[in-house]
């Protein structure tokens, strides 16, 4: 297991950037396999961007695609999620999710494999 804390949510006007951290700590970090999902208010949990366990494959979302970078700095410990051109329909709790895998380049995209996740970070995009 490993613990996951988030930072870096907050209110940003529509067209500006935010950057969320996660540290992780209690486990090998370059084991995991690394996501951010994110959630809006009476919305299911969808998954905004992934990451591989070695940083050299990434996924996301068609929503977020060319707007959110994701990248891992594995002697940090931490996962980041870079977020510019921000919308109000980003407006969400965001949760980092960790899962252990063999394969240094599988990416996950369901949040079901996932058996570790942070408390989430809010950020609010106003129009």
């Amino acid at each position: 297991q490993v613990h996951l804390v988030e930072s870096g949510g907050g209110l940003v006007q529509a067209g500006g950037s935010l950057r969320l951290s996660c540290a992780a700590s209690g486990g090998t970090f370059s084991s995991y396999a690394m996501a951010w999902f994110r959630q809006a208010p009476g919305k299911e949990r969808e998954l905004a961007a992934a990451v591989s366990r070695g940083g050299g494959s990434t996924r996301y979302a068609d929503s977020t695609k060319g707007r959110f970078t994701i990248s891992r700095d594995n002697a940090k410990g931490t996962v980041y999620l870079q977020m510019n051109n921000l919308k109000p329909e980003d407006t969400a709790v965001y949760y980092c999710a960790a899962e252990r895998v063999l394969h240094p380049d599988v990416v996950e995209l369901a949040a079901y494999p996932y058996d570790n996740w942070g408390q989430g970070t809010q950020v609010t995009v106003s129009s």
